[in-house]
């Protein structure tokens, strides 16, 4: 099973890749940040916004914008863009692969884990001559609440 990996160690490593950049640390990039890495789900611009102007009115759309690019650039978050031309961010813990399935209507994401898919999708590549080096599934169609 996979270790969670802390909150703490998760800064860390952000301000390692700030400093090996060059770039400071500022409250309003550590407000988005704590933000987006307490977020257990996938979360947009937007309403990374809406959250942090809560705790500093002054944040603007630029600087979620840029902060959420270095939390991709270190390895921190996964952009994600299910069918609906927005962008969403993804917090993964080390080493957690998942797919999703998406409501086409209500717009609602379910992550979900299965070996057999996992092991079928590598035996159909190896019989391709690929080697994966990543990859992701997802599956569109109607929740139950929509049908």
């Amino acid at each position: 099973m996979v270790q969670p990996v802390s909150l703490s160690s998760k800064i860390s490593r952000l301000n390692t890749y700030l400093e090996e950049k060059g770039l400071k640390r500022t409250l309003q990039r550590e407000i988005i940040t704590k933000i987006f890495l307490s977020s257990d789900t996938h979360i947009g611009l937007d309403n990374i916004l809406i959250k942090a102007r809560r705790k500093n009115p002054k944040i603007g759309s630029t600087t979620v914008y840029r902060t959420m690019k270095l939390l991709v650039d270190c390895g921190l978050a996964t952009p994600r863009q299910f069918g609906d031309g927005r962008t969403q961010y993804e917090n993964l813990p080390e080493d957690d692969h998942h797919d999703h399935i998406i409501c086409l209507k209500c717009s609602r994401i379910e992550e979900f884990h299965n070996q057999q898919i996992e092991d079928l999708q590598l035996k159909m590549a190896d019989s391709l001559g690929f080697k994966v080096l990543t990859h992701k599934l997802e599956i569109y169609g109607y929740c139950s609440a929509c049908r």
